[in-house]
């Protein structure tokens, strides 16, 4: 379309051409259109105005067409329909052949548990589907989302009416270790304390959520950002981890020499939940992605 077309000509007046044209008779395309008369023969005058030549010719009680109005309905007629086809009939989505990259805002411990077993669900259903994983927290999800995420998995608490939100799971801690080098058969709470431990901690200090919730200090040796190398670290150490239960599946898949304990005291984790914008609702690729996030969060509990 020529760049004066789509800066001067209002698509609407189009609409109102051809019913004009199809009933051959102002009155009656403005009730089908519900317009006023007053108002079709305005459109009309623009439409005339743009297109620089005459679209209509009186004819006996009604409106004939010109030469140029049967040139301009001829070209429009098809684009119309296809318009009206596009609206009321829209593609179906194929996750076999769609190329969507889906925005996915992940907490740490979400990347861990998540990430991997979604990529291996998408390369079998949906293998030109792309993922592209960022960082969230509770704190900064709702700006996320409103910045064009198409979902989060995160724990979350207020958040605006805007945002829908599914309970993924509840799940609680435990402590991550290495047998081979820390043994015991229970896990006492002053055994606990007196082992050295290390953290995640997003403020970049030695506190953690044992810490925050217990207002008891470990014996904290390595303070990171992040859960991904946790596994790494806890590996050929004595150190202690105090991981979501999830997180320390995932974790003992790919490194099944370690194993996990119950944590010696009550530390109820905060629930997990799927969040998207409300206007993505009827988004089909990315209800297709919150239900596979959904399947795989029912098998990880």
């Amino acid at each position: 379309m020529p760049e004066s077309y789509a800066r001067d000509l209002d698509l609407n007046l189009l609409r109102v051409f051809a019913v004009v044209a199809e009933s051959g008779s102002v009155t009656e395309a403005a009730s089908r259109l519900y317009l006023t008369q007053p108002a079709v023969s305005a459109a009309l005058r623009r439409l005339t105005e743009t297109i620089g030549a005459p679209l209509f010719v009186r004819q006996g009680r009604g409106l004939a067409l010109t030469s140029r109005g049967e040139r301009l309905r001829a070209g429009l007629h098809p684009h119309l329909a296809a318009l009206v086809e596009a609206a009321l009939s829209p593609a179906e989505f194929d996750p076999a052949t769609s190329d969507r990259t889906i925005r996915l805002g992940l907490a740490d411990a979400a990347e861990v548990w998540l990430l991997p077993a979604l990529l291996r669900v998408l390369e079998r259903a949906a293998p030109r589907m792309k993922v592209i994983a960022i960082p969230v927290q509770f704190r900064t999800v709702a700006a996320a989302l409103a910045a064009g995420l198409d979902a989060a998995i995160t724990v979350a608490d207020e958040l605006p009416p805007t945002i829908r939100r599914q309970p993924l799971f509840h799940g609680g801690f435990v402590c991550l270790y290495d047998p081979r080098h820390a043994r015991f058969r229970k896990l006492t709470e002053a055994e606990y304390f007196a082992r050295d431990h290390v953290i995640v901690s997003y403020n970049g200090d030695l506190r953690g959520i044992v810490e925050d919730m217990l207002h008891k200090q470990r014996r904290v040796r390595c303070s990171v950002s992040t859960f991904a190398n946790l596994g790494t670290i806890v590996d050929g150490s004595a150190l202690l981890a105090t991981v979501p239960e999830i997180v320390a599946d995932q974790i003992r898949r790919v490194r099944p020499q370690l194993k996990s304990i119950p944590l010696p005291f009550d530390l109820s984790g905060t629930a997990t939940e799927l969040l998207w914008p409300a206007t993505a609702d009827d988004d089909a690729p990315g209800r297709f992605a919150r239900e596979q996030i959904i399947a795989l969060a029912a098998k990880a509990r």
